[in-house]
């Protein structure tokens, strides 16, 4: 495993449809690998993307806001990776193992 992480994607969905906008934003975090993020660009506080992200994908993401406004908004979305633990029922982890 490479100790050096990839730089995250960036997406500035300032100049994007407002109704295309979470469907490209969702289609470019779904086929993020684990441990992977993006970082989002936006004219506004994403605030609704975070309640989606929290429904569509709960405890998969992580939501660190990099930069909040007035003009501009920057919000780091990451995936964690699954299976740290290797899959050991006492690997102190809090997984079940599966």
């Amino acid at each position: 495993m490479s100790s050096t992480a990839a730089a995250p994607v960036s997406i500035d969905v300032r100049r994007v449809i407002p109704r295309d906008r979470h469907a490209l934003i969702f289609g470019i975090f779904d086929v993020l690998p684990d441990g992977e993020a993006l970082v989002l660009i936006n004219d506004h506080d994403p605030r609704p993307l975070h309640h989606q992200f929290q429904i569509e994908h709960p405890e998969r993401f992580s939501w660190e806001y990099l930069e909040q406004g007035p003009e501009r908004w920057q919000v780091r979305i990451a995936k964690p990776v699954l299976g740290g633990c290797g899959g050991s029922r006492t690997g102190g982890c809090g997984c079940s193992g599966g």
